[in-house]
């Protein structure tokens, strides 16, 4: 495999850009001319190798969600947003209440595409895709450990863990103080433990 186009490399880092912008200023005030001054590229360059504002949110939307661009290609709605290392239902309850609720700028980023997901199309059905592919993928992990249970009780249980796991987040982001008697993810494992 030869090296990336120049298109590609610039299209890439045009779609870094506004992932850039979309953490400083908001869906909102992610301009054309934002994207092209944090990518340092003249506006009609950025235009050029990557189109309208909104076809720059749909694309990095799918840049934020699905990082591989090849591997979205080949994506199923199974697409989910877990990393490749989370493989158990132990290791998604890391990824969850771990990585996931730590405040930092993918969490902004994540809350301003889902504001754009109201007026896009085209965003929202990325968003659909990557929630479901994680719904998906953790029912995939109680089934591996709770092969007894219920398809329909494991993927009600899936649910109901990203629920708490995407509430979690937005709680945090926001700044609600913690209640100490309170463990989202203990909470998430008493649900699991509802499939034994």
């Amino acid at each position: 495999m030869g090296r990336p186009s120049v298109a590609a490399e610039r299209r890439r880092h045009i779609l870094a850009a506004t992932i850039r912008c979309i953490a400083s200023y908001g869906i909102g005030g992610t301009t054309l001319d934002r994207i092209a001054e944090e990518a340092g590229m003249a506006r009609g360059h950025v235009r050029h190798f990557a189109g309208n504002r909104d076809e720059i949110l749909v694309e990095a939307a799918r840049a934020f969600y699905f990082e591989d661009q090849e591997e979205l290609d080949q994506a199923s709605a199974s697409s989910s947003m877990f990393p490749p290392s989370v493989l158990t239902v132990a290791d998604a309850l890391d990824y969850l209440f771990g990585d996931l609720a730590a405040p930092g700028t993918d969490n902004v980023v994540a809350l301003a595409f889902v504001e754009a997901a109201r007026s896009l199309p085209s965003v929202h059905a990325i968003l659909v895709e990557a929630y479901s592919g994680a719904r998906t993928a953790l029912g995939v992990f109680l089934a591996d450990a709770y092969s007894d249970a219920a398809a329909s009780a494991r993927s009600r249980v899936a649910y109901g863990v990203l629920a708490l796991a995407l509430g979690n987040v937005f709680m945090v982001d926001v700044g609600v103080p913690s209640d100490p008697d309170r463990d989202p993810r203990a909470d998430a494992e008493l649900l699991i433990a509802t499939l034994a």
